[in-house]
């Protein structure tokens, strides 16, 4: 009779073809395909349990197959929180339920606006978009000075689009739809001609333009194309028009706009065709939003309704009369109403200085998103929601566009529903048909479905995914440590993890993974995999292979964690990200593992049905490296009985209190031997040979030979005579 040992060989020495054999066999091939097809169309554990072919097959998966008539047992298994010490799975003796119930994810991800990366990411192009702003506003300015004394005509302005650009932002002209043409016939008209271009458009901003520059009626420049006063007056107008929060140089420049501009307001109506002096009117006198332009236009004109209305200081700030005109002689302003009016604009953007500090609007984005359900949600005003303190911060959708330098007055709020109910990955979507890279980083920032609802961000790797990992990443790193080396361990694992979760919430295409060793590291490792083994060339070959498709390149390695490693992340074929490979309950790593499994416990049963030796030992193989106590050997009864029966010990030492049996196993074994493949090999025959002589499966010399380690033909000598003779 063939000893256990050689016949535990047999199978060993060629794993993986004794498992493809196994995969082949019709019932398992057949089964196992059942599985792929279906496990993605199940959601709830009730659905999971009453398809009784999915079930039993994930029950024998892992090593389960005795408890698969328990179903109530097992539904408070897969309903526990794997994340609560003290959960059901987690506080049973027997790990393979919590591994069970890792293994499936009925409670789904979890459904959010934004991630927290997407969140941090928005947050920190919002921050950083004022400081870019006003780096923006200086650069601009830089090359406006520097290249305007080289203008000689109004052609050469209008032929950089650059300097006719800044001048067109200053003046609050549109830059797209203000054609060349026109601005010519502005910029040479005769001012003092009341038949000129510029007079009979009747706008007195297009003559605050034409006043800004010393062009002639050819074109020509008339001295110097500007002065001081009015390269500063432009200067001014432009950082004003260009910035969206109040800061100390913009305070400045509206000081010297304003100073160079009321000196030419003849009229309450030319005052207020200026939306920069307005602006500058409603801060220096206190008034909101809320009060209308006609507000401050009839408290110019009229001492009686301004009292009225309680803008009496406006009023007495300026010299218009009833009908907003000036009389003979009067200017708009007095050097002392001047004086003064500067002074309360001081005073009072100061506030709006300190009350820019972003730090308010980013909790209260951060406090808002977080309870966002819909867009819906989304786009509740901050004087809308249940805050009172917010109102005055900017709104959510105002802060997501400005991070990605949309201005808000590009979009109403209809269009940014209809671009957040887009899919991303349709060519033909509304956001897609824009054709703009700003709005399409506006869309991925958030996830909502075609509904309007939040739903799972899609990412490189799921996030319940990430947590398996980094389970299996600091089991493995902190196995048979104590003491200060657990400690440091620890640490050191938690800053890999955290590390993990936080980069790969940015990953967005296989190749941006594989260009970070450091993750790539991590996740091998996870696996149980040495980074020293693979190369870059490899793993490129794997991440490009086709999961589905036995011959592609990773599933043809020995090693199926290969492919299990690849169907962890939600890449396509091409390496992008995909929301085609996640599944509803099992990603498709997941789906891998339990077919893998599956597979392995079908060989280790066939070969139990003809010598239990056989299948205890290819158990013990398999099941050593995750060995990490004594007690996970009392905690499993096939781990147990392969102790037992090594050392010869009666099945009633379980009688004995669990420390007490814990101790006896650590005497007997060296639990860090269990990493060593050679050491693991040691025991095995030791077992094998132990089973032969208490059940008689093999020949007592052989079996004492193996256990002696007298023996002197080898054991791949022992495995090819057993070949020959069943040959």
């Amino acid at each position: 009779m063939v000893s256990t040992y050689v016949s535990y060989l047999a199978v060993a020495r060629n794993l993986n073809a004794s498992l493809s054999s196994v995969a082949s066999q019709a019932t398992v091939a057949r089964d196992s395909a059942y599985y792929k097809e279906n496990i993605d169309k199940v959601t709830t554990v009730d659905e999971f349990m009453s398809d009784y072919k999915l079930y039993s097959y994930a029950m024998k998966a892992y090593g389960l197959e005795d408890m698969t008539y328990a179903k109530a047992f097992m539904k408070k298994v897969l309903e526990s929180d794997l994340s609560d010490s003290s959960s059901f799975a987690n506080s049973l003796s027997d790990g393979r339920y919590a591994e069970f119930a890792a293994a499936f994810k009925f409670s789904g991800e979890t459904k959010t606006a934004q991630s927290d990366a997407q969140r941090d990411s928005l947050l920190d192009a919002y921050e950083e978009s004022f400081d870019t702003e006003a780096e923006n506003i200086e650069d601009e300015t830089d090359y406006f000075e520097e290249n305007i004394s080289s203008i000689t005509s109004v052609d050469d302005l209008l032929s950089s689009s650059r300097l006719k650009n800044y001048v067109l932002t200053a003046f609050g002209l549109s830059t797209e739809y203000t054609s060349t043409s026109f601005l010519k016939s502005v910029l040479t008209s005769d001012l003092d001609d009341s038949e000129s271009f510029v007079n009979q458009l009747d706008d007195d901003v297009y003559v605050s333009l034409a006043k800004a520059f010393n062009f002639s009626e050819d074109g020509s420049v008339d001295g110097e194309v500007m002065s001081e006063d009015q390269l500063s007056l432009v200067t001014s107008a432009y950082a004003v028009a260009s910035s969206t929060i109040a800061s100390t140089e913009t305070g400045e420049a509206y000081d010297t706009y304003f100073a160079a501009q009321i000196g030419n307001i003849t009229s309450v109506d030319q005052l207020m065709s200026d939306d920069k002096l307005v602006s500058y009117l409603r801060t220096a006198y206190g008034l909101s939003d809320t009060e209308t332009d006609n507000f401050i236009s009839a408290a110019l004109k009229s001492a009686d309704t301004a009292d009225a209305i309680g803008l009496s200081d406006l009023h007495d700030a300026f010299n218009f009369d009833e009908d907003g005109a000036l009389a003979d002689g009067d200017t708009a302003q007095t050097s002392e109403q001047t004086a003064a009016t500067t002074a309360a604009f001081d005073e009072n953007y100061q506030v709006l200085i300190a009350n820019t500090d972003t730090e308010d609007a980013v909790d209260n984005y951060t406090t808002r998103i977080a309870s966002v359900t819909s867009i819906d949600d989304f786009l509740v005003s901050n004087g809308d929601d249940d805050d009172d303190d917010n109102d005055d911060l900017p709104e959510l959708w105002e802060m997501a566009l400005r991070a990605f330098g949309i201005d808000s007055g590009e979009v109403s709020k209809s269009e940014v529903r209809k671009i957040l109910e887009s899919d991303p990955s349709d060519p033909k979507s509304y956001v897609n048909s824009l054709k703009d890279d700003r709005f399409e980083a506006f869309r991925n920032a958030f996830n909502f479905d075609s509904e309007g609802d939040v739903t799972v961000p899609l990412q490189a790797m799921s996030e319940s995914v990430v947590d398996d990992y980094a389970a299996y990443y600091k089991q493995n790193k902190i196995r048979y440590l104590e003491g200060d080396e657990l400690t440091e361990a620890t640490d050191a694992a938690d800053e890999e993890i955290t590390y993990f979760r936080d980069q790969m919430a940015t990953i967005t295409s296989a190749s941006e993974f594989l260009a970070d060793d450091r993750l790539v590291a991590f996740a091998l490792e996870a696996k149980g995999l040495d980074p020293e083994d693979v190369t870059s060339e490899d793993l490129e070959k794997m991440f490009s292979s086709d999961l589905d498709d036995e011959d592609s390149y990773v599933n043809k390695l020995e090693d199926n964690r290969f492919a299990e490693l690849v169907g962890s992340f939600n890449f396509d074929q091409d390496g992008n990200i995909s929301a085609d490979p996640s599944g509803a309950v099992q990603q498709r790593g997941d789906v891998l593992e339990t077919v893998d499994a599956y597979v392995r416990l079908t060989l280790e049963d066939d070969q139990g049905d003809s010598n239990t030796g056989v299948r205890l030992a290819l158990y013990f193989e398999r099941k050593a490296p995750e060995i990490s106590s004594a007690y996970d050997i009392l905690g499993d009864s096939a781990l147990f009985e392969f102790f037992t029966t090594s050392f010869n010990l009666s099945s009633y030492v379980s009688n004995m209190d669990v420390d007490k049996q814990a101790e006896m196993i650590e005497n007997f074994i060296n639990i860090k031997d269990l990493a060593d493949p050679d050491k693991v090999d040691d025991l095995i025959k030791r077992f094998t040979a132990m089973y032969d002589m208490a059940n008689g499966t093999g020949t007592t010399s052989t079996a004492l030979s193996i256990l002696t380690g007298s023996a002197t033909i080898s054991a791949d000598t022992l495995l090819a005579m057993a070949q020959l003779k069943s040959g």
